[in-house]
């Protein structure tokens, strides 16, 4: 038994996904929404949540926000990456204890080095340095990305996400920034973190003349799949990353940290594109 822990969630495709995987592997797996905007829940329910998902034998939990870093210092154990982002969005339950894990990062790192394989060595630009910013700044340097541009409407939280980053990969890596059209110039490719382009936020995350064709274009957002960004970027001829490969990534990791099985990473794709279509 598996749940998932956020703020309006009920549209979420995690369900799906995992119940999906789990009968390919030939288990019981049951995944149960818990919908804090419906429930009235906060961050200070978060240890109530976490005993009851012990009393009601659950094995596992995905959170998302507005729960990521709330839920950290709640936890027993903490993997490395989680420690290092101050973020969890799947806690694996066992034994009684509760260990933290950020599948967020392998998850985008996944479809970077999937859909990018010759981008390692470039330098990018990421756009939003909130919870999915930080993520995709680690997944990025990670993989080899030599530099990343941190850029945030709000410059306090650009600058606390450098910090962060640079514990783990040095200060000559990672760097905020403020003249966005300047970076973008000097970079190989940009990444949009921030909501815009989704449902309800539509428009684009910087001026549409920034984009030159040698560019890589990635986005986190995948509803919808094609964003504003995503589109015009195609239309520029750039290589895109569409927001779909971070979220089936994040699936997979966790799916595996949850059961202890190898999971078809293809299959999983195959049916976030049939779910989404």
């Amino acid at each position: 038994m598996l749940g998932l822990v956020g703020a309006g969630i009920d549209r979420s495709l995690t369900p799906a996904m995992q119940e999906a995987e789990g009968r390919a592997h030939g288990l019981s797996l049951g995944y149960r929404i818990v919908n804090a905007t419906t429930h009235g829940l906060g961050v200070d329910d978060l240890p109530d949540l976490l005993r009851w998902a012990h009393r009601l034998g659950f094995d596992g939990l995905n959170v998302t926000h507005p729960f990521k870093q709330a839920v950290v210092p709640l936890l027993d154990e903490l993997s490395d990456a989680a420690h290092d982002l101050g973020a969890v969005n799947t806690v694996v339950i066992r034994d009684g204890r509760t260990f933290g894990h950020n599948t967020d990062w392998s998850g985008y790192a996944r479809a970077f080095r999937e859909a990018l394989p010759d981008a390692a060595g470039d330098r990018a630009v990421m756009i939003g340095a909130g919870g999915a910013g930080a993520a995709v700044g680690y997944a990025l340097l990670s993989e080899g990305v030599s530099h990343v541009d941190v850029y945030d409407v709000d410059a306090d939280r650009a600058a606390a996400a450098v910090v962060r980053l640079a514990k783990r990969f040095g200060d000559a890596r990672v760097e905020a920034v403020g003249d966005l059209p300047s970076a973008v110039a000097g970079a190989g490719g940009v990444v949009n973190a921030t909501p815009i382009g989704m449902h309800g936020h539509e428009g684009l995350p910087l001026a549409a003349d920034l984009l030159e064709p040698r560019h890589w274009v990635s986005d986190v957002v995948y509803f919808p799949l094609e964003t504003e960004l995503i589109g015009l970027a195609r239309s520029r001829g750039c290589r895109v990353v569409p927001g779909g490969g971070m979220a089936v990534g994040q699936a997979v990791g966790s799916f595996e940290l949850f059961t202890g099985r190898p999971a078809d990473a293809e299959r999983m794709s195959r049916h976030f594109a049939e779910l989404t279509r």
